[in-house]
């Protein structure tokens, strides 16, 4: 079977607005993303990133360059500011290139994003 393009989804919270933290929790997610789909960064077309508007020292992106993601094509932005939304809060869609079905792939869920999938919020 050829390898198409899927999107797969994951969110995890920020203990704190410094570059630090946004790039170690960014980092954790992408790192458990990568291990849970075995996932290389060849197999990767595009990283798409939010933040909520609370975190806004650093872009998560640049987590991914310092894990070698070089050939991905990465943009960040801000998550929409919903009343009661999640503070907070990293969110990644990436396009992956896989042979997997959609029902395959394991969409990671850290820290306080742990519930935003089960409450059928868009994490």
């Amino acid at each position: 079977m050829n390898a198409i393009c899927r999107g797969l989804r994951g969110a995890t919270t920020a203990d704190s607005n410094t570059k630090e933290a946004i790039l170690s929790a960014t980092r954790e997610l992408l790192e458990r993303l990568a291990k849970a789909n075995q996932i290389a960064p060849e197999d990767l077309a595009a990283a798409f990133f939010t933040t909520t508007r609370d975190l806004n020292v650093e872009f998560p992106a640049v987590a991914a360059r310092q894990m070698g993601w070089n050939g991905v094509a990465l943009l960040c932005g801000h998550e929409m500011d919903v009343p009661d939304g999640l503070p907070g809060c990293v969110r990644v869609l990436l396009l992956v290139n896989t042979t997997k079905r959609p029902e395959e792939l394991v969409h990671v869920y850290l820290k306080g994003a742990k519930d935003l999938r089960s409450r059928g919020i868009n994490g």
